[in-house]
């Protein structure tokens, strides 16, 4: 199986880098309250941050939409 089909993988991955650091709030998290909040002072490395963060949880939405319609045999 490939390693971006692979549940547990992505799910660690989410659970780790995705939530990392952890105290006081996850950093991604953090960024979405401050992209949704007018994003006003990010700089490249927080969109950096951002996407680095944030891609486990793509790839973890995307391994369910790709498992969901695969079930319904779409």
């Amino acid at each position: 199986m490939k390693l971006r089909e692979d549940f547990r993988i992505i799910l660690l991955l989410c659970l780790t880098l995705g939530l990392a650091p952890f105290f006081p709030e996850p950093h991604v998290l953090e960024k979405i309250k401050w992209i949704t909040g007018g994003a006003s002072g990010m700089k490249l490395l927080d969109w950096f941050d951002v996407l680095l963060h944030g891609l486990p949880w793509l790839l973890l939405i995307r391994l369910i939409i790709i498992k969901s319609l695969r079930k319904n045999g779409a």
